[in-house]
């Protein structure tokens, strides 16, 4: 079996390269089998890992090497993006009237509202905003592992590819902001549940989850166009062509916060020039993008911080190149095209940005590696060997709040 290949019941006409529809299980495809469970107490565990590195980066790393407090004890979650959705939660886009037109503005319109919304929502039931945001990552993060280990079971036969799939997951470098107050916790839980939904051709959840997924982040408009190539893929029939208009659904999100954000700036591009001014997200060739990012991270124009995080980035880039290639050799399509736009997106500024922290949300980069581990020993000590300790050190670099230098 190739190693991408999905199973497919016997005695049946060869499928086409996509997931077989799955059937409508009700009340049932909710419980939780042991494997689920078995996935639950792998991610409990890994967030007692997480806790126990921002625990001890508090004491071990201060800002001030002198000092006898280590401050409180969230506060190592409190770090870059969160602040941007911390003002929106608790103040809105644009408070008392300021807005890009003020010299020192944040540039927060560049985040979409979906995950403030839901900061705010749960603000009123737990009152400090840090623990909120930590709330909602942790059962969205339990969501999304659980939903990633029932896709990769569609497509691997072996015993445990759903565990191991979740397990290359969380252990992978960038899994710290699986467990900050960020977005891609909740954009998991909603996209890869959306993903779900379309194998079991249930279209309007689908579209649905995929529109949720749109008001957390751009990504769930790639998303929308990967769902549509698996719609048109996969439709043989005419009742199949039915739930064609939920596909349009998952752009209105995004159409409804560029009118919003229009009523406020006079800017139907407000999102777009937001990304520009606070991070150089002015559109260049992807050769000039790569161009610039391999001399400022080896030319020593930057210093050493951040140059390494420019190394991340191009290594980044490069593994999301390859698993776009592999997902086309393997007619993948949907997939291939969820990360190629993912990769357009990042892969076309001044420079990379972000590109880490994004192969979180390249589902079929973990059960790529998933079908490998399995299949070679080897390669899955390597993995491990490789991808613990560089875990452990990107997690340290943002709880300490040296991420980007």
């Amino acid at each position: 079996m190739s190693v991408m290949s999905p199973r497919s019941p016997a005695k049946t006409p060869p499928a086409p390269p996509l997931l077989p529809a799955l059937p409508r299980a009700g009340r049932r495809y909710l419980r939780l089998g042991t494997e689920d469970r078995d996935v639950l107490w792998l991610y409990l565990l890994t967030r007692a890992a997480l806790w126990s590195i921002a625990y001890g980066a508090r004491w071990l790393f201060p800002a001030d090497a002198g000092t006898h407090d280590p401050g409180p004890v969230l506060a190592p979650f409190e770090r870059w993006d969160w602040g941007h959705f911390l003002n929106v939660a608790r103040d809105g886009y644009f408070p008392d009237g300021r807005g890009p037109w003020d010299a020192e503005w944040d540039n927060r319109e560049a985040f979409f509202p979906g995950f403030p919304l839901v900061l705010r929502a749960v603000h009123t039931v737990v009152p400090h905003w840090t623990a909120a945001g930590l709330l909602i990552s942790f059962v969205a993060g339990g969501i999304a592992v659980l939903a990633l280990a029932r896709i990769a079971r569609l497509y691997l036969p072996d015993e445990g590819a759903g565990q191991r799939t979740v397990q290359l997951l969380l252990i992978s470098p960038c899994a710290v902001f699986l467990a900050a107050g960020y977005s891609e916790s909740l954009f998991l839980a909603l996209a890869l549940a959306a993903w779900l939904a379309a194998h079991r051709r249930n279209w309007p959840v689908a579209a649905t989850l995929a529109a949720l997924a749109t008001t957390v982040r751009i990504s769930g408009l790639f998303l929308a166009a990967a769902l549509a190539l698996h719609f048109v893929l996969t439709a043989r029939t005419r009742a199949h062509w039915r739930p064609l208009p939920w596909l349009a659904l998952p752009a209105l999100p995004a159409a409804l916060y560029a009118w919003y954000l229009h009523a406020y700036t006079g800017d139907w591009m407000a999102w777009k020039h937001a990304q520009e001014r606070g991070w150089y997200r002015h559109f260049h060739a992807p050769w000039e993008t790569w161009n610039t990012t391999w001399d400022s991270a080896f030319d020593q124009v930057l210093a050493t911080g951040y140059a390494y995080m420019l190394q991340a980035e191009l290594l980044a880039m490069a593994v999301g190149l390859a698993l776009a290639v592999l997902l086309v050799r393997r007619r993948r399509w949907p997939e291939a095209l969820y990360v190629g736009l993912s990769l357009w997106a990042l892969g076309t500024s001044y420079w990379y940005q972000s590109i880490p922290r994004a192969t979180l949300l390249w589902w079929p980069l973990w059960i790529t590696l998933a079908a490998w581990t399995l299949r070679s020993p080897r390669f899955r000590t390597a993995y491990y060997c490789l991808a613990t300790p560089l875990s452990t050190l990107f997690a340290l670099t943002f709880l300490t709040g040296r991420w980007t230098g």
